[in-house]
């Protein structure tokens, strides 16, 4: 017989969740009172529960605890529904054995992904980050089979057309998460094209995106960017889920070795009119970013988080400084993953070995909640050195590799997932065939 879903739910507060079901193709139950709900979950063709947690509140609150025992000795899939994601219900989703918790409103085309994810029983994915190394990362893993991707992408860029557009419109940069959106698309080649193309004059949009501005309009439209990305994500058909870290404005802040404190992250990055080798002893946001919720659910409920490639503080630690994303990712049953940048980044990371990198990641998550790092110990050319030392870069160094396990217990995966061309990048498909060794090996 056809495998069935079951919601526990009052039919009238479950009809967009029922009819999502029905087009799916499913045959679903529902289910309310509590010996009806603990009766149908004796049915062996029921394969996965969705818990409407709104149906057992108010009135039906005192239900609620008998339910939620019952679901937990049921052993099925379950999948929350709440309009009230706090950080604290998902984690008593995640301690319930549930495998995914959607927020209300949802938009349907993330719901019938995440949907099949639990039912099909595919790898679910979380990237951390932002910028190409987040580009990257998604085009590397989007070919993997039977997977859910989902991009948590940071939200403190102010240079470039991003800034401007932040400072014009009271918005959230749309920089990093239009790139995010164009990895994981399923639009025509030349829509890609037309989301990233940059204008080259024109008084006002000289130096925007496409993608950005329309990003921008999205979000005048819709009230906000977080509902911008998933209309967009839409337009785009992508194939994953992208999540703004966070719907605060802040500011990424740096503590310098001499005591000097620079604000922004284009002024971080770029280390304009300082000395670029000045070390960072510190970042914070200010004010303090309270985190999506759908991004804490993601990292809680995903098989595998990654974290990186990117900018070490400004397209990585950033994150980690949103409330509750590194509980959560110490929280999470997900195996976590650190990819080691390929060349230092002046401002940032000037002088930096694989050993340095790490150092800062487990500080900021702190402690060692990593389990698997890679580092790339792909050969670059003389010339290409000579090349990057102009730029006052190098080649990350693995000299002191053999000494990551003072710090972490993480297993460390040393190979060539490096490419070198005009500029030295991760290469996606290298990386797809390190990051499905990773998997086989959890």
């Amino acid at each position: 017989m056809a495998q069935k879903v079951l919601v526990a739910g009052i039919d009238k507060n479950c009809h967009d969740i029922l009819g999502i079901s029905f087009h799916l193709g499913i045959e679903v139950e529902t289910a309310f009172y509590v010996e009806g709900l603990k009766k149908q979950l004796k049915d062996k063709d029921i394969h996965t529960v969705i818990f409407h947690d709104d149906d057992y509140q108010g009135r039906s609150v005192r239900y609620r605890p008998k339910v939620l025992q019952i679901l937990l000795e049921s052993k099925k899939r379950i999948l929350v529904v709440s309009s009230k994601p706090s950080f604290d219900s998902l984690l008593e989703a995640a301690e319930l054995g549930a495998c995914e918790f959607i927020a209300r409103p949802f938009n349907v085309r993330e719901f019938t992904s995440r949907f099949n994810a639990v039912f099909h029983k595919k790898i679910r994915i979380s990237c951390i980050g932002g910028g190409t190394g987040l580009f990257s990362l998604l085009l590397a893993l989007k070919e993997l089979p039977r997977i859910q991707l989902t991009s948590v992408v940071s939200m403190t860029d102010d240079g470039g057309s991003s800034g401007r557009l932040r400072a014009s419109f009271g918005i959230l940069p749309p920089g990093d998460i239009r790139r995010s959106l164009v990895a994981l698309s399923n639009a025509p080649e030349l829509m890609n094209e037309v989301m990233q193309y940059r204008f080259e004059k024109g008084d006002g949009i000289s130096g925007h995106s496409f993608g950005n501005l329309f990003l921008t309009a999205l979000s005048e439209i819709k009230g906000s960017m977080v509902q911008a990305v998933k209309g967009l994500g839409d337009i785009l058909n992508i194939q994953g889920i992208v999540i703004p870290v966070t719907s605060t404005r802040s500011t990424l802040c740096a503590l310098l070795k001499d005591g000097s404190v620079v604000r922004g992250e284009s002024k971080i990055d770029l280390a304009e009119g300082r000395n670029p080798s000045l070390a960072i002893e510190h970042i914070w946001h200010e004010p303090k970013a309270e985190a999506n919720p759908d991004a804490l659910g993601a990292i809680l409920f995903s098989d595998f988080v990654m974290m990186g490639p990117g900018d070490l503080y400004t397209s990585i630690i950033t994150n980690f400084l949103v409330k509750d994303l590194v509980q959560a990712i110490a929280r999470t049953r997900a195996k976590k993953i650190y990819i080691c940048n390929l060349m230092t980044e002046p401002g940032e990371t000037d002088g930096f070995d694989a050993l340095d990198h790490v150092q800062e990641i487990v500080k900021y998550l702190n402690g060692d909640s990593l389990d698997h790092i890679l580092i790339s110990n792909t050969r670059i050319s003389q010339e290409s050195e000579d090349h990057y030392k102009k730029k006052l870069q190098s080649s990350v160094g693995i000299k002191r590799v053999h000494e990551l396990k003072k710090i972490t217990r993480a297993q460390v995966l040393l190979t060539d997932v490096g490419d070198e061309q005009e500029l030295i990048r991760h290469d996606p498909a290298k990386l797809r065939t390190a990051i499905e060794q990773i998997i086989k090996l959890s």
